[in-house]
């Protein structure tokens, strides 16, 4: 069976997340990828040059991701936009997706521009006012925990009783 010519990087990007969360940085290759892809080893240097360009590339697309969905979003509660997020935000708290963006300044900041604009969003449908951002922080700050515990087994308490207390 013949390789394919082309994949959308979107699609390279998922398959290099999959493979940090699922065995750790060490694991990420242009081989393993390219295994994952069907593409060529060398079409994956020519796309990204290094081994560590490809994997920055697929983590910056992973923030960049959930701020285009936070800013597109149109829930109107606060508990519904964050189920909404859940899933793909689930996916950057992954502990090696962490690890990554905490040493990465161009990484960490995609993830702070993220976080600042959920929390102004938060902030909007929570009431605003001079509690909102606090209370948007919060809120951020408990459901980021509770994704975070769910790697490691721990169910936690409902984002929307949380919501309900900060309001």
């Amino acid at each position: 069976m013949a390789r394919p010519r082309s994949i959308p990087d979107a699609d390279i990007y998922a398959a290099i997340r999959a493979l940090l969360a699922r065995d750790g940085e060490k694991a990420v290759a242009f081989g393993a990828v390219a295994r994952l892809t069907g593409l060529a080893p060398p079409s994956l240097v020519q796309r990204y040059g290094t081994r560590d360009g490809m994997i920055r590339a697929a983590v910056l697309d992973g923030w960049q991701d959930l701020l285009a969905r936070t800013t597109e979003s149109e829930e109107a509660q606060p508990q519904a936009l964050l189920k909404s997020l859940a899933e793909p935000a689930a996916a950057m708290t992954d502990p090696a997706l962490m690890a990554l963006t905490l040493r990465d300044a161009t990484l960490r900041e995609a993830a702070e521009t993220w976080r600042r604009q959920l929390e102004a969003t938060l902030s909007l449908r929570l009431g605003g006012g001079t509690k909102g951002p606090e209370a948007a922080a919060m809120l951020f700050a408990a459901w980021q925990g509770q994704l975070l515990w769910l790697h490691a087994g721990g169910k936690g308490f409902r984002v929307k009783d949380a919501a309900k207390r900060l309001t």
